[in-house]
């Protein structure tokens, strides 16, 4: 597994073959070396053991190094180890493995003398606050723990928590751009994000992945990642497919970092008073995708600027009080100035080529901003009660004027030379207009109070929200095809009777205006009981939610309970079933048709939840692995039917289907590699959805040949046939998914480093603008990424090196160089469509980043 190896080997052997010619008639200086070297071991001393881990297993790889000394040793595949130090003098020990707590041990030994020093090294914990959640408590329910560290080390294109969820079993995105993601075959709205139980949410206009920016979650701020991807528990709210909880830290000293790449900086301090009682947490970040987007097809002018400031205060009142309070300002801005494109496309037979030839410019701002005041109090060690108050306001506005000229091309499919493939055909020449002046603002209050009791075998919470919400929202857009000289649409009138050749055709148009001010109520309470026993340890926890919105005037109850289950056999395995009823209540997109008008009736979605799984633990060469598989089915109705371009959806606004989703979800993890975790995640999964009154009607000729009415009006229609479509694949149908978080590194020298990210996912059904749902049953291709980092520690603990004096403050110095989409995959994100002479439209994929290189350091204080 350890790649770097044999390469080291081979210069190693041919340094001491030359070393051998070199100096082999040279006695004299033998003799004198083995003279000096008996003079320096009677000035030594030695010590030797064994390392071993809290469970008195030999832990390999253990880093040993005399604190101020060159050098050092680490432990061999039994712990055992032997390290020669000097003699007559205090020596200070530093022994550190990945993955476990560093010690230092104190001691002078004697010239010539040599002593055993057995040492135990203890794994280290999560903190959350002033909570430490183990692992045993993590198995008893639908939560999995993600080590934050490991969304720093995996080399991406976004970066941040959510390119590690992308891993994650039951995860799907097929875009390295965008942090968005769907889970169990449900969309990007259905997932429920939490900061320090705060309730996170996202810019409603944005369309792509490069006009994003950055994401709420700060991963230099993030203490603990919990993600449930099905089957979560009642304290959640009220989405239909995933819940994320995450924890920042709550700093005891000063700690400090900064990185920088071409793809951005980030900053980040933290720290405690003396006496503990007010510590601060303070992150800062740009980011700039210039230079990804600068390898796309539209060529032109990118100007992507995304800045976010997010900071923690918290004060200790007294013993039992404690003041915390979260701000978070954003400035995500992108500008583009497209020029021109060049696109191959078609198939073997008919290659196709598209130029398109741009005029105007695209301007999209979104702001953010919020603010959260939590007060704890605990009047004893079993309960908590929170107060929280939270207030989130989003600025949105895009507008872009884009007129462009695209010819249809066929290309050679046998040239002599490939490098210089010629049209040979005109297919179609078109022009387009695309016009935008879309404008939004969002306000989201919230007030919430939330308990916390331990009695007994029992864990209880309870809690109660209000919420409100003001939405203004503007909007004006429209867009125009034409092609070869006429609008698209195109009105050629009846039989016997010409179209209006003065009239325009809009292929798309909307002119809107909407505001809403609700109000939703919101309450839950749940119990976990845990159930001891020789034989087994039984959990079960159960609960309820309500909610009521006075905009819809629905009220809901959504009961859950998960059940765990561990049998006291020779394996360490765990069973659990998760059921439960989970609602999904509209929020101002899912209100919103395709015509931008407000569906005041919309009801919420509704899905039920059957999760089984186990968890199991094993060793494998003497090493700690787990092994998770769940099997779920979820039943929805009451489904809101949408449409997918990019990152942005649009609904048709009604509840107009019925669906269900069914699949299984491995995960194994575990030291691949001694002393660092790694993972990998397979999933297989269908989903689809029935429509509400869907159907076509067929045409038949009195030969009984189906006919296309409208176009073979000269044939005599006989026969009709209502047929209806049944069930079809749903946007986010991906039938199999894979996810790879893979690190190496250097046996023989630990500050050389690689992580490896590799994702695959089978093609999502598509289909063209304007037609009905029940035709987007097109694949598009597959989605194959591979990114890789390699990293030198030039600054820490193991580099065993004094420091200059500038570099003294530094932990740690890491230098990466990432090579993103290795294998150069053209992965597809969306399609453009465009039509030639004769009508036939067209789908040009719009592809995602080509193969890149990121340069990044990162600096630790």
């Amino acid at each position: 597994m350890h790649i770097f190896i044999s390469a080291l080997s081979k210069s190693s052997l041919g340094s001491y073959a030359h070393f051998r010619l070199r100096f082999s008639g040279k006695y004299l200086f033998l003799f004198i070396a083995l003279l000096c070297s008996l003079i320096t071991e009677a000035q030594q001393a030695s010590i030797f053991g064994k390392i071993t881990d809290e469970l008195n297993r030999p832990l390999e790889f253990v880093n040993l190094s005399i604190l101020g000394q060159s050098g050092g040793t680490s432990t061999a595949r039994d712990g055992s180890y032997s390290l020669a130090i000097p003699a007559s003098k205090p020596c200070r020990l530093v022994i550190s493995s990945l993955g476990y707590k560093s010690d230092t041990l104190k001691f002078e030994l004697s010239p010539g003398e040599k002593r055993r020093i057995d040492h135990q090294l203890n794994e280290k914990a999560v903190q959350l606050g002033s909570i430490t959640i183990e692992d045993k408590q993590l198995r008893n329910s639908n939560l999995n723990r993600l080590n934050p560290k490991a969304a720093i080390a995996l080399p991406s294109a976004g970066g941040g928590i959510e390119s590690l969820l992308k891993t994650m079993p039951g995860v799907v995105s097929n875009n390295e751009l965008s942090s968005q993601y769907s889970v169990r075959g449900g969309n990007f709205d259905e997932n429920l994000v939490y900061v320090n139980d705060i309730e996170i949410y996202r810019p409603f206009l944005v369309r792509s992945g490069q006009q994003e920016g950055l994401s709420f979650l700060n991963s230099d701020l993030v203490s603990s990642v919990l993600f449930s991807a099905g089957g979560f528990d009642a304290k959640y709210g009220d989405k239909l497919s995933s819940a994320l909880d995450i924890r920042y830290k709550h700093p005891s000293e000063f700690a400090a970092s900064a990185s920088a790449s071409l793809l951005g900086t980030n900053i980040h301090v933290e720290g405690a008073s003396d006496n503990n009682r007010f510590t601060y947490l303070a992150g800062a970040r740009y980011k700039t995708s210039q230079y990804l987007l600068n390898g796309l097809d539209t060529k032109g002018s990118y100007r992507p600027v995304f800045l976010d400031l997010q900071s923690l205060l918290t004060y200790d009142i007294n013993e039992e009080l404690e003041l915390s309070v979260l701000a978070y300002l954003s400035s995500n801005s992108y500008t583009l100035v497209p020029e021109s494109r060049e696109t191959n496309f078609g198939t073997l037979y008919q290659p196709l080529r598209l130029n398109i030839y741009f005029d105007g410019q695209e301007l999209d701002r979104y702001r953010s901003m919020m603010g959260a005041v939590t007060l704890t109090h605990k009047p004893n060690k079993n309960l908590q009660v929170k107060w929280i108050t939270s207030a989130y306001r989003s600025l949105e506005q895009e507008s872009f004027d884009i007129q462009a000229q695209y010819w249809i091309g066929l290309l050679e499919n046998q040239p002599a030379d490939y490098d210089s493939i010629e049209v040979i055909e005109t297919k179609g020449v078109g022009n387009y207009i695309n016009h935008a002046r879309n404008k939004l603002a969002m306000t989201v209050v919230n007030i919430e109070n939330r308990y916390s009791l331990n009695y007994r075998n029992s864990f209880a919470q309870w809690g109660f929200k209000y919420q409100h919400e003001f939405i203004n929202d503007k909007l004006k857009e429209w867009y125009m095809v034409d092609s070869a000289g006429y609008s698209l649409p195109y009105d050629p009138g009846t039989l016997g009777q010409s179209g209006n050749l003065d009239d325009l055709y809009l292929s798309y148009h909307v002119q809107s205006e909407a505001k809403l001010s609700t109000n939703r109520y919101t309450a839950f309470a749940q119990n976990t009981w845990d159930f001891k026993s020789d034989s087994s340890h039984l959990a079960l926890t159960a609960g309820v939610r309500f909610q009521y919105w006075d905009y819809n005037k629905q009220f809901l109850a959504s009961p859950r309970a998960t059940l765990s289950y561990k049998p006291n056999w020779k394996k360490d395995i765990l069973f659990r079933f998760s059921t439960g009823y989970y609602y999904q209540p509209p929020f101002y997109r899912e209100l919103r048709n395709l015509e931008d008008s407000i569906n005041p009736n919309l009801k919420a979605q509704k899905s039920i939840h059957f999760v089984l799984g186990s968890d199991l633990n094993f060793q494998a060469w003497d090493r700690r692995f787990k092994f998770v598989t769940e099997v779920y089915y979820k039943y929805m109705k009451d489904l809101v039917p949408y449409e997918v371009d990019n990152v942005r959806i649009r609904y048709l606004g009604i509840n107009g289907s019925k669906g269900y989703a069914a699949g299984i979800d491995m995960k194994v993890n575990g030291e691949f590699v001694k002393g660092i975790e790694s993972w990998a995640s397979l999933s297989i999964m269908k989903t689809a959805e029935d429509l509400y009154d869907d159907s076509y009607l067929e045409y038949y000729n009195p030969a009984g040949e189906l006919i296309e009415a409208g176009v073979d009006q000269d044939k005599t229609i006989k026969d009709t046939l209502t047929v209806y479509p049944g069930f079809i694949p749903r946007p986010t149908d991906q039938r199999i998914t894979f996810g790879l978080f893979f690190q190496d590194y250097l046996p023989s020298n630990p500050t050389y480093k690689m992580n490896l990210g590799a994702y695959f996912g089978s093609g999502l059904p598509t289909g063209a603008p304007f037609t009905p749902i029940y035709t987007h049953t097109h694949r598009m291709s597959q989605y194959v990424r591979v990114d890789i980092g390699l990293s030198k520690q030039l600054i820490g603990q193991a580099t065993k090196k004094p420091l200059p004096t500038f570099f003294k403050g530094f932990k740690a110095l890491w230098a990466s160089l990432e090579v993103l989409n290795l294998l150069q995959v053209s992965n597809t994100i969306s399609y453009n469509w465009v039509r030639d002479y004769n009508g036939n439209q067209y789908g040009v994929p719009n592809y995602l980043t080509p193969r890149q290189v990121n340069v990044k350091l990162i600096a630790e204080f």
